[in-house]
């Protein structure tokens, strides 16, 4: 089968598709992933195709800083031009479409418009539910399960509504019927889910055809080897610790490397920094700067991870066994920060607007003294090991001819 598979955002709304792409490829399908255009060489390098789908996420979170009517106006630009980038890559011919939460609206009216299936493929919960409140809900307090619903309702419902009048327009543009309301990503059957049941179970009120398949370990692009500057470094101490916000704060690099500097000197202890959208850095003999690369690789080599909790982050941590310091930001990421927390394997989530050099470098040293973290953590990793998150998702894929 010719198989797209829709995404947008950060590199964590990307990476993990590499993964079931290069599964599916080795399937003998041929894949394309439809995604920004700034992760074209990130998604060549797996072997895969790719669809430019307009939109700089990056603008769209630096637009979070500005004045209401400029992030308004950001929003707006970058939500058309999604609807509008799918559906040409849509159009451009596939059998199959494998969409993420985002554009899901979109990939399903390209989908309804081509005559082509869509089969939901998200990164995080994304059906409301008695058992927790969904990724991005306000967090109010301990809610009991009718609370959890209606926060869970709440965030889709926001989320449909974000969408509405590009999706609107984009089926008038399409010659399909416009109507209130607008088709959502839970109008889509199957779902599969792309994280561990270890880690968030199936809730048993979610609806048939929605499953939790395990995680897509992101794959490694072809010939990559690590710059002899960070093998030397690895080689030349202890396990360091990994400190990187990922698509988080950028332009605030100067400040963070500050902060980051003092924190790693509080806690006495080495540091790979990851650069990210930020422009992270640090200073001192102990402290090495880091682009990207795979976390695969670099994780399991590290003490403790120092994130940002978001999706992708989380669960390159989580696969590497080492205990974590959450400092989420926004979206989900509050989410998977109290996930790790209560797993056992992270320290209590400091949340990244309240972050100092003396609580960081204080909450380092907490982590790396408690024993328990790592214990869990290595016991988790072990047990995710044995899972095999893509299997479902070619398993559907026979059992509907492809």
């Amino acid at each position: 089968m010719r198989i797209l598979i829709v995404t947008a955002g950060s590199r964590g709304d990307v990476a993990p598709f590499t993964g079931l792409g290069r599964r599916l490829l080795e399937a003998g399908h041929q894949v394309t992933v439809a995604a920004h255009p700034p992760f074209a060489a990130l998604i060549g390098g797996c072997g895969l195709g790719h669809r430019p789908v307009p939109g700089d996420p990056q603008e769209l979170v630096r637009a979070r800083t500005a004045s209401p009517e400029q992030a308004r106006e950001a929003s707006r630009a970058y939500v058309e031009g999604l609807a509008d980038g799918v559906a040409r890559a849509v159009a451009d011919g596939t059998d199959l479409v494998l969409t993420a939460f985002g554009p899901a609206p979109f990939s399903r009216a390209a989908g309804e418009a081509f005559g082509v299936p869509v089969v939901g493929t998200y990164l995080a919960p994304a059906f409301a539910t008695r058992h927790f409140a969904l990724p991005g809900a306000p967090e109010t307090g301990p809610p009991g399960p009718e609370d959890n619903l209606a926060a869970g309702r709440g965030v889709l419902s926001r989320a449909d509504g974000f969408f509405a009048d590009a999706v609107n327009r984009l089926r008038g543009g399409l010659g399909l019927p416009v109507g209130a309301p607008s088709p959502s990503p839970a109008d889509i059957r199957p779902v599969f889910h792309g994280f561990s049941p270890l880690v968030v179970p199936r809730p048993a009120d979610w609806p048939a055809g929605v499953e939790v398949t395990g995680y897509w370990w992101p794959a490694r692009p072809e010939g990559w080897r690590p710059a002899a500057e960070l093998a030397d470094f690895l080689r030349a101490g202890p396990p360091p610790v990994f400190i990187g916000f990922g698509s988080m704060a950028p332009g605030q690099g100067e400040r963070l490397g500050e902060l980051v500097t003092g924190a790693v000197r509080r806690a006495g202890v080495r540091a790979i920094v990851q650069a990210g959208w930020a422009g992270l850095g640090g200073h001192g003999p102990d402290v090495l700067t880091v682009g990207e690369l795979p976390h695969d690789w670099l994780l399991p080599r590290t003490a403790a991870v120092v994130h940002h909790a978001g999706a992708g982050t989380t669960a390159a941590g989580l696969r590497a066994g080492v205990p974590a310091v959450p400092v989420p930001v926004m979206a989900d990421q509050p989410f998977w920060a109290s996930r790790l927390h209560e797993l056992g394997v992270a320290s209590r989530p400091l949340p990244f607007q309240d972050l100092t050099a003396e609580n960081l470098g204080d909450a380092i040293t907490a982590c790396l003294s408690e024993p328990a973290h790592r214990r869990r953590a290595a016991d988790l990793a072990h047990r995710l090991a044995t899972e095999d998150g893509a299997a479902p998702v070619l398993a559907h894929l026979a059992a509907a001819g492809g």
